[in-house]
């Protein structure tokens, strides 16, 4: 399951640097605008401690993680639906992601120019919400004036139901209300899943201190930034770019006797992963043995057949049963031997829900 999540924000706030550390690739993070152009593509690798275990118990011959793409966005301008800066180049990349981190500077250098000419982390937001919301405002008029003409002339439901979906969208985001922020039904969000709007995507923000904040968890700014989160029920990561980067480059020991001189209980790295993984409300089961230990990504609420399709389109189409054991019994009882005596392992059939830490092994007939 490939998920993307789109690293976005105006020039020169440590988007590039943000990816730099989370990618350990050393693209080009220049103090000037449009610095990155193309977008970046980074595969990271999400933490797993389970896995580990797993390798330990198992010794297999390959360990797999699961893993997230993150990418790296063109800066962002005032007028960018208008096709300032980078403009609908910058939209149609950010259209194709699954979730957004927005990162926004909360910190004062002077050697670092803003191109809105001070630190403002509030102004920051609302200039990106602004051009996503303009960006979403021009395709809902857009297809408006077509399906309108369909309905009147037609009288079709689908038609006529679309119209009032698409005003209901279109009265929001003149009222500048991201989509996100909109209550709709089911049924209505699976006929907007057509538009790829942007503004429905998800948003974590990053707020991205100096090293000084980043020890101490928060400055006047990134606490500015999480109570105009909080009124979205969006969530936001503090930490450093930085010195992110600076700790990309390190061995997991070395790493963690930095943070500890720091004053920094945990990378601010994991930290975004993590929260970029439940933002998407993801999960992970695994399949494990003496060939390989293998970490596989789902969407909660998906059931068994569907997660065997993540492994081969086959394992779902002949999926006839799946044999399932909690990590955590695992890891208390030690063995695959031991849950089998207890009588830990489970045979779960189609309308099985997966569940985070399920170790599986599929049984399927094609």
């Amino acid at each position: 399951m490939s998920l993307q999540a789109g690293i976005v924000g105006l020039p020169n706030v440590g988007k590039s640097t943000l990816f730099n550390a989370i990618t350990k690739k050393h693209i080009l993070a220049a103090n000037y605008p449009f610095a990155t152009i193309e977008p970046n593509v980074g595969v990271v690798v999400v933490p797993d401690t389970r896995l580990d275990f797993l390798a330990s118990l198992y010794n297999p011959k390959s360990v797999v993680p699961t893993t997230f793409e993150f990418i790296d966005i063109a800066g962002l301008v005032s007028g960018a639906a208008s096709g300032e800066g980078l403009g609908n180049k910058f939209l149609s990349h950010i259209r194709e992601v699954d979730a957004i981190v927005n990162v926004v500077r909360c910190f004062d250098d002077e050697n670092i120019t803003h191109v809105e000419g001070a630190t403002d982390p509030i102004r920051d937001v609302e200039i990106i919400n602004t051009e996503l919301i303009l960006s979403d405002l021009e395709i809902v008029t857009n297809r408006l004036g077509k399906i309108e003409k369909k309905a009147k002339t037609t009288k079709e439901k689908e038609a006529i139901k679309e119209v009032e979906l698409l005003r209901k969208v279109k009265d929001n985001l003149e009222k500048n209300i991201s989509l996100r922020n909109v209550e709709f039904s089911e049924d209505e969000l699976l006929i907007l899943k057509n538009f790829n709007f942007i503004t429905l995507k998800k948003v974590i923000y990053v707020a991205n201190v100096d090293e000084v904040s980043a020890s101490v968890g928060d400055n006047d700014y990134s606490l500015k930034l999480k109570a105009y989160a909080e009124r979205e029920s969006s969530s936001v990561v503090v930490m450093c770019a930085k010195l992110e980067s600076d700790l990309a480059d390190l061995e997991n020991e070395e790493k963690e006797a930095f943070l500890k001189d720091v004053g920094i209980t945990s990378s601010g790295l994991d930290k975004l992963i993590f929260a970029t993984y439940d933002l998407l409300g993801l999960a992970t089961f695994f399949t494990s043995g003496s060939d390989e230990c293998r970490a596989w990504t789902f969407r909660k609420g998906m059931k068994a057949p569907s997660c065997a399709g993540i492994i081969h389109s086959d394992f779902e189409r002949g999926f006839i049963r799946a044999e399932v054991m909690s990590f955590q019994d695992l890891y208390d009882l030690g063995s695959e031997l031991k849950v089998r005596e207890k009588g830990k392992v489970r045979i779960e059939g189609k309308d099985y829900l997966m569940q985070d830490g399920d170790i599986v092994y599929f049984r399927f007939n094609v």
